[in-house]
């Protein structure tokens, strides 16, 4: 059985069909979800994509935090559906409370577009089973608030338990705090990263093919969890 990804478009959505692409180009089905509606489908993860929900009126994902999908989307994240979200995502995961920390205006106040280097901290999530300790990625990044910021009790927790999933490797270009670029809550099944994984799954349209392995990661854990529930 192929894992179904769930893909929820809010207004203002920009990567949707991007994280779809990704999806299937890792071998699993993705499923389209809507914002408006209370059915997560019965799929077995979750993406929220990058964009700008609900024109990010108030704050980014301020509004999105109350979207109907959400209402499903946070008790199924609660019991260990797998969540991913990118960018905007991420932002919408902390305003819900699935995530700690916020994400802020970038250090010097500019929109960043480019290519980054990621290390990846920790590979035992749904999101990232398939890569190796440290192993470093090539991913684009573009955000006007992507720094990402909490209390140093938070920080220190973040660390010491392994939470941070990915960094910045050659320093954070938007000022996030000790460089992070993606953490996962303590259970490890929701996961926010500012980069972009989705628009790095071909060398032919990205800097590379290194983000395909978070969506392998979710496939591969789909398969793997089937295959130990039938031994």
């Amino acid at each position: 059985m192929t894992a179904r990804v769930g893909i929820i478009t809010f207004p203002g959505s920009l990567d949707d069909q991007d994280a779809a692409r990704a999806v299937r180009r890792a071998g699993g089905i993705a499923e389209p979800l809507w914002h408006g509606e209370r059915d997560l489908r019965g799929v077995d993860a979750a993406v929220l994509p990058g964009g700008f929900s609900y024109g990010d009126y108030l704050r980014c994902g301020a509004i999105a935090r109350f979207a109907p999908v959400m209402a499903e989307l946070v008790p199924a994240a609660r019991k260990g559906l797998p969540v991913l979200g990118i960018c905007n995502g991420f932002q919408i995961l902390c305003e819900a409370h699935l995530l700690p920390g916020a994400l802020t205006r970038n250090a010097g106040l500019r929109f960043i577009h480019a290519n980054v280097r990621l290390t990846v901290s920790n590979v035992q999530t749904p999101w990232t089973e398939v890569f190796a300790g440290g192993e470093l990625l090539t991913v684009p990044v573009k955000n006007g608030e992507g720094a990402f910021v909490a209390d140093e009790p938070t920080l220190d927790e973040l660390e010491r338990s392994g939470r941070v999933v990915v960094r910045y490797a050659d320093g954070a270009p938007n000022g996030s705090a000790r460089h992070i670029a993606g953490i996962c809550n303590a259970e490890g099944n929701v996961f926010g990263l500012m980069p972009h994984p989705e628009h790095a799954i071909d060398p032919l349209t990205g800097p590379s093919a290194d983000g395909l392995g978070f969506f392998t990661s979710v496939v591969h854990a789909f398969g793997r969890v089937r295959q130990e529930a039938r031994a």
